[in-house]
C-alpha cells in the first residue's frame, strides 16, 4: 500500500513493517503507540524505523494513519482532564469522586 509520509511515498505492507520491526526493543510509550505483534511501540519509532527518516521530519499522526491502513492497531493516551483543589478536603474529595461542594 503507498502511504504518504513525511511528504515521500513508500509503498508500505504489513508482512514488510513487522521484517522491519523484528529485534528492534521498544522504547518506553509516552504517547501515540502502535501495536506490532505483541509489543507496544511508539509512533515516532515506528516511523523511523520503516522510513529510515529522521523522526523530526514527520509527526505521529502520519506513523499511526498509515499503520492503521494497514490492519496495525493504533493507541493515543487520553488527555487528562485538569481538576481545581484547593485543600486539602478538597483533594481527597477530588481523589474519591465526591462532587465539589465548594461554589
Amino acid at each position: 500500500m503507498r502511504c504518504v509520509i513525511a511528504r515521500f511515498p513508500f509503498d508500505l505492507t504489513k508482512s514488510g513493517v513487522l521484517e522491519s520491526m523484528k529485534g528492534v526493543k521498544p522504547e518506553p510509550v509516552t504517547g501515540e503507540s502502535v501495536i506490532i505483534g505483541r509489543r507496544h511501540y511508539p509512533a515516532k519509532q515506528v516511523g523511523q524505523v520503516v522510513t529510515r527518516q529522521d523522526r523530526r521530519d514527520f509527526s505521529a499522526g502520519e506513523v499511526l494513519k498509515a499503520m492503521a491502513l494497514l490492519g496495525f492497531t493504533c493507541r493515543t493516551l487520553p488527555e487528562a482532564v485538569p481538576v481545581r483543589v484547593d485543600s486539602p478536603l478538597q483533594w481527597a474529595s477530588a481523589m474519591l469522586g465526591a462532587p465539589d461542594r465548594s461554589v
